[in-house]
């Protein structure tokens, strides 16, 4: 059984009365400590209980050290026999690379680059958010895009998009069509592209670098930002500038369809 929770991708495993393959989309807030109570809902309606489920994975954003993990594990102790949580961006790198070690450079409305060495270390570099990070993301090109035209005039857009009610979602809307400028040839948009481009190149090599990965490294990549190819082949140039000799891997599984495996292993311990 699946579960898209606003951007958490969860498998849940074992349970009575699901029918396999089946999925249920939960629309919820980007704050997790609400995730526990909707799926507490979501058992409640469907009439399940911790004894019927035997296991839950959930791959979540906004967690990356252990106790952050742990502490989620806690809360969701009593959906199932077995929970395990883990970041979203490391299930989106297993579903990338399989069991390849090897990092995975993420864009989407935020963006992470994440590693491991296939023996258990993991290494990340960005993924601090829009407030102080999140570079080469859609919510990055859309802000420097704002912040380049509205010395041109473009104050009132900006404005409006910077108070709109979720403006971190708005700002990253605007992320297609700096890339459609940048495509076309659009001077300004071409420049804020490459320096996005040179971020996420630049925190690919210093996981690679943290983690060891050796002189040829396995990389894919994952997210809107990067499902663009024009802007996914000027990252590969940028990567390769930067000093890392990658092979790159066109992603080979969803990351909820990682969590569905790493559900079944816990089954069967």
């Amino acid at each position: 059984m699946g579960v898209d929770v606003g951007g958490t991708w969860i498998r849940i495993a074992g349970c009575t009365g699901v029918r396999r393959g089946s999925t249920i989309v939960v629309p919820t807030e980007r704050d997790l400590r609400k995730l526990t109570p909707v799926l507490r809902a979501v058992w409640r309606r469907r009439g399940w209980s911790r004894r019927r489920v035997a296991a839950l994975v959930v791959a979540s954003r906004g967690l990356w050290t252990a106790g952050e993990r742990q502490a989620l594990a806690r809360r969701l102790r009593g959906l199932a026999e077995r929970v395990l949580v883990i970041s979203d961006a490391q299930a989106a790198l297993l579903g990338a690379l399989g069991q390849r070690p090897g990092v995975l450079l993420l864009a989407g409305t935020g963006s992470i680059v994440v590693g491991w060495d296939g023996r258990g270390r993991w290494a990340r570099a960005g993924g601090l958010g829009p407030l102080v990070g999140d570079e080469g993301s859609g919510f990055w090109l859309g802000r420097e895009w704002l912040r380049a035209t509205v010395r041109d005039g473009g104050l009132v857009p900006t404005l409006r998009a910077v108070h709109a009610p979720d403006p971190v979602r708005t700002i990253a809307a605007l992320a297609p069509a700096v890339l459609a400028r940048a495509r076309r040839g659009d001077r300004r948009a071409r420049r804020i592209a490459a320096e996005g481009q040179r971020h996420l190149a630049a925190n690919a090599l210093e996981v690679a670098r943290a983690l060891k990965l050796g002189q040829r490294v396995d990389a894919s990549w994952a997210g809107s930002v990067l499902d663009d190819r024009w802007f996914r082949a000027g990252l590969v140039r940028a990567v390769a500038r930067a000093g890392l000799r990658a092979r790159w891997h066109r992603p080979a599984e969803e990351p909820v369809d990682v969590a569905a495996r790493l559900a079944a292993t816990l089954v069967h311990r």
